[in-house]
């Protein structure tokens, strides 16, 4: 779930950059933490270029609002537990209005030309590009990540306003010859209707967009509910369309906390809402899936992932080392396409355990703000909660801490970056989604067994290998039971491609021409010629 390779490359080689005092260490276990502590004064915390950026209202037809009864939701720096601000803790009673609104809307949207919502999405693509610093502060400041994450970010998700601005514009339609002399058959495609976005936290403003997009360039109108850690980016993204000239009731924004549940139901049963999209967890996605079934709209669903990450033999090391460092520790390792499973054959297995081991040593884990930081904290205290008791339970079953392998004291939610060697294939790591900074290495013998084991899960959204033998690429990457595969590579996301996954991962595909998932087909029967 992340970056197009420009920005991303700048964030890849700042993670396997290591300081010459560690480079020089023999201690791989020696991990330093890096504080910048926030003022408890909200206005300098953010301290932007623009300060109008920061929205602490829902955004409903035009206008921003409070929840109706008067309840707020608290957003914290998971960094240094600063408060932030906080946003409206709206309701049923919210839903129904922005999707009202939405429905509103779209009568007139969905009848604009092709042209007139390229020229605004364009317009929406340079506000974003205009603000980039002040969006990426945004992000670091909720979600944690450093801040040269965060600029890869923004440069990744105002690049889907970009793409789908130039998809708007080839959504064609086409001629089907009849058997019938006096028939002419014309299929032509129409804007689905209003849309329900759902996204979770660890992307705050790229999983909005590679959604909204989408349902921009496409003529749908949109209610969005963003995560209840980062709202801020989505409210910031409001703001911009606002001044990018989106009407009113085009998108809405919903921010809830408590009343999550109701909200994702109205969000997904009500008749007005004709598709659902939604990122997040695979428990999460059959409960919306389910609720959207009883009015049969079309979905598509971005859900977990346990992404195996193989390193065979004939392996460039060096590579493969990069390739994990790069698609395991992104976002102190909160994608859903990260390694999580990484299995090392057994002849290389030391020399790449010990490279691994070196380069993660000289992480310098902190606020995401400080320069030096590489990897910032985890979301909260679940997340700390769920990667220690993965930790543990390797532990427990004879895995060895090479590096890190706890929580960092102080403030803020850290685990220190951490590679166990010698996990068991029963250990937690390759049954669950750990979803924190821990490369687990569990050692195989054959091709064979390893694809088994890859394959071995219920969820199947990305898989990673390293391997110098042409065939045994082309074999393993069409074995491998999952929806994107990088082979030689730990970056596999960017606009262009389809983006999602097999199995219990998912339904329907993200970016690329992820239009589609936003449009009708409608054929016209021409007769009487």
């Amino acid at each position: 779930m992340f970056p197009h390779s420009p920005p991303f490359s700048q964030v890849v080689r700042v993670l396997v950059k290591a300081p010459v005092a560690a480079r020089q260490s023999n201690r791989p276990s020696n991990i330093s933490l890096w504080y910048r502590m926030a003022s408890t004064n909200t206005s300098s915390v953010w301290n932007l270029q623009d300060p109008s950026l920061i929205k602490n209202q829902a955004y409903i037809d035009g206008k921003w609002m409070n929840a109706t009864e008067g309840g707020t939701i608290l957003v914290t720096n998971p960094a240094t537990d600063e408060e932030l601000g906080t946003v409206p803790e709206m309701g049923l009673a919210e839903t129904k209005s922005a999707i009202a609104a939405a429905g509103k809307a779209f009568v007139s949207w969905g009848k604009t030309t092709a042209k007139y919502r390229h020229d605004i999405l364009m317009k929406f693509y340079s506000l974003m590009q205009e603000h980039n610093d002040d969006l990426a502060r945004i992000i670091t400041l909720e979600n944690g990540k450093t801040l040269t994450e965060a600029k890869g970010e923004n440069a990744y998700s105002a690049s889907f306003m970009e793409w789908y601005a130039e998809e708007a514009v080839r959504t064609y339609g086409e001629h089907i010859p009849s058997p019938m002399p006096n028939i002419r058959n014309v299929v032509i495609k129409q804007p689905v209707g209003v849309v329900s976005i759902l996204t979770p936290w660890n992307f705050p403003s790229a999983m909005i967009t590679r959604k909204l997009g989408a349902a921009l360039a496409a003529g749908c109108t949109a209610v969005i509910k963003p995560p209840p850690e980062t709202p801020f980016s989505a409210l910031a993204l409001a703001e911009l369309s606002r001044r990018a000239g989106i009407p009113d009731g085009v998108i809405n924004i919903v921010t809830t906390q408590k009343n999550v549940i109701e909200v994702g139901r109205e969000m997904c049963e009500s008749k007005i809402v004709k598709k659902v999209s939604f990122t997040g967890s695979t428990p999460v996605a059959k409960g919306l899936y389910s609720m959207a079934a009883s009015t049969l709209k079309k979905v598509s669903i971005e859900a977990g992932g346990n992404a195996p990450f193989i390193v065979f033999d004939d392996a460039d090391i060096d590579k493969a080392v990069e390739g994990a460092i790069a698609c395991k520790f992104r976002g102190s390792g909160q994608t859903c396409v990260c390694a999580n499973r990484i299995y090392v054959q057994s002849s290389v297995y030391a020399d790449f355990a010990s490279r691994l081991a070196e380069k993660v040593a000289a992480f310098k884990v902190g606020n995401g703000l400080d320069e030096k930081t590489t990897h910032g904290p985890l979301i909260h205290e679940k997340a700390i909660s769920k990667v220690t008791r993965h930790v543990e339970d390797a532990v427990s079953r004879g895995a060895q801490v090479l590096v890190g392998g706890k929580r960092v004291d102080g403030a803020g939610t850290f685990f220190s970056p951490t590679v166990l060697s010698e996990v068991p294939a029963g250990a937690l790591f390759n049954t669950e989604e750990t979803f924190g900074p821990v490369a687990a290495l569990t050692k195989f013998e054959t091709e064979e067994e390893v694809i088994a084991l890859a394959n071995d899960s219920d969820v199947g959204l990305a898989g990673y290998f390293f391997s110098r033998d042409v065939g045994r690429v082309w074999r393993v990457a069409e074995a491998l039971e999952v929806g994107m595969v990088g082979t030689n590579t730990g970056l596999i996301s960017h606009t262009s491609i389809p983006f999602g996954g097999v199995k219990e991962s998912g339904i329907g595909r993200e970016g690329g021409h992820g239009i589609e998932e936003y449009l009708n087909q409608k054929l016209i029967a021409f007769g009487g010629i």
